[in-house]
């Protein structure tokens, strides 16, 4: 197995129903090469996912760092909670367990703030000061959190308390397909949580990636808050770019 080049480093983004992994030029942020994806195991406990990471790799012919995006809190590499993952991840140290695959160094964050460092470094919020929020509209609801340009951390907002719930129960895409919403009755929801979001923190910019970000014509004109909201420009490979993006900046 032959290292990659240097400027090349993979990604992985980890989610609740499917796991992505692709490599990166991290000079420009272009994808090289074709996605892989599978499914996320079921269950998606610890021993499976590294089984299925660890298959990806090996079918991709990777040796090197390895920048990977998980939906979870991840304080110092240890899972800290399991919305929608396997509960046996929470206390897991996530390096220590994919770094058993030979000849590859893993650095591992939150999804939703791999996806946003992307975003932030090669997309829409390049260059943007001030606060930007980026929310992924997916199994549930992700966030991150950067104030000129620096990142801060597992923010979690779609975990904010909500009519007794999380708002991601009321405004995910899971609650979407689960409810079976109109565009219209959802984005009311998904209103509801923006403008949350707006009156705690007055932000720049909201940028929203994720799967639901490319139906924005779909609900744009639902959406009433004072902040300035956009889709993201990287959308689904945001997740995987991020990561590497992340590795390479710890590596």
């Amino acid at each position: 197995m032959a290292k990659t080049r240097s400027n090349l480093i993979l990604g992985i983004d980890i989610g609740g129903t499917g796991i992505k992994a692709g490599l990166v030029d991290i000079a420009t942020g272009d994808l090289v090469g074709d996605v892989t994806k599978i499914k996320t195991p079921k269950p998606s406990s610890p021993a499976n996912v590294l089984k299925a990471v660890r298959e990806m790799i090996s079918l991709l012919g990777y040796q090197g760092p390895v920048g990977c995006g998980f939906p979870a809190i991840v304080h110092n590499a240890v899972i800290q909670n399991a919305a929608n993952i396997d509960q046996k991840w929470v206390g897991t140290n996530a390096e220590k367990l994919f770094n058993r695959i030979r000849g590859c160094s893993f650095h591992v964050a939150n999804d939703a703030d791999m996806a946003g460092m992307a975003e932030m470094h090669f997309g829409l919020g390049k260059g943007k000061k001030g606060t930007v929020i980026f929310i992924t509209i997916g199994t549930g609801l992700g966030s991150a959190l950067f104030r000129d340009g620096m990142l801060i951390p597992n923010t979690e907002f779609g975990h904010l308390n909500y009519k007794k719930v999380d708002f991601e129960y009321y405004a995910s895409n899971t609650a979407r397909e689960r409810n079976k919403m109109s565009w219209k009755a959802w984005a009311l929801q998904f209103n509801h949580f923006l403008q949350h979001l707006d009156f705690i923190f007055s932000p720049d910019l909201i940028l929203l990636g994720g799967g639901l970000s490319k139906r924005w014509s779909e609900f744009k004109s639902q959406i009433k808050v004072k902040s300035k909201v956009i889709p993201a420009s990287l959308q689904n490979h945001a997740g995987i770019i991020g990561a590497a993006v992340f590795a390479q900046s710890i590596d």
